[in-house]
């Protein structure tokens, strides 16, 4: 028998995003208020990104993490009450790269407290694994050929591969609302300062793959 591991990567330019954008909201005497401005602030952002995005062309919006609980702080060796506090995620998932920018900070303005995570990956990610996956194989079996040739010997049959694909589809982020008034708010006091956007670029995705296989020899 002889094993033979071949390994290779594709970049790939990234033609889908998905982000969380949360939205928090606290209040001191009942967890109703709390829940309505949460919903309030949360239905804004949500009818804004739903206009921003193509449905047709596979993008959606979900909520996800929903919370509501007391938060409770200690004086004096005790836990006492504090305030209400809700917090909701509202999951972004597009192929509109280039207006993410603007997608991130009209939300931070229309009350999301920050953005959690930003993640490109690719929508043929199968087809690219499938084209990578194939060509590994090639290689594993003419580099099985070659080593069993140089040892006086030939290839007869796979007795098992396997294969596996992956991609470095996730960057961590953060855009806390705070800090990005006050960024904008250095850079000039005109209004129209909020309309330029946060830099990001999507950058370039590696695709991973590894074939491993073990051929009987004659």
């Amino acid at each position: 028998l002889v094993g033979y591991k071949n390994y290779l990567y594709n970049n790939s330019l990234a033609d889908t995003v998905e982000i969380s954008v949360a939205v928090k909201t606290t209040d001191k005497t009942s967890m109703q208020n709390a829940t309505k401005q949460n919903k309030e602030t949360s239905d804004k952002i949500y009818n804004y990104l739903k206009g921003s995005i193509n449905t047709s062309n596979g993008d959606y919006i979900k909520t996800a993490n929903f919370s509501a609980r007391p938060v409770y702080v200690y004086q004096d060796r005790k836990q006492v009450f504090d305030k209400y506090e809700v917090s909701n995620n509202i999951i972004v998932h597009t192929k509109n790269i280039d207006k993410i920018a603007t997608m991130i900070d009209k939300s931070l303005t229309l009350g999301a407290t920050n953005v959690d995570s930003l993640n490109f990956s690719l929508s043929e990610k199968d087809a690219v694994c499938d084209e990578l996956l194939q060509k590994a194989t090639a290689g594993a079996v003419n580099r099985a050929n070659l080593v069993a040739g140089a040892a006086g010997s030939s290839v007869d049959k796979i007795k098992s591969i396997g294969t596996s694909c992956s991609l470095n589809q996730y960057q961590a982020v953060h855009y806390a609302r705070n800090s990005l008034m006050m960024a904008k708010s250095a850079e000039t006091s005109d209004s129209a300062a909020y309309g330029s956007s946060s830099p990001i670029e999507a950058g370039v995705i590696r695709v991973y793959s590894t074939v491993n296989g073990v051929f009987k020899l004659k």
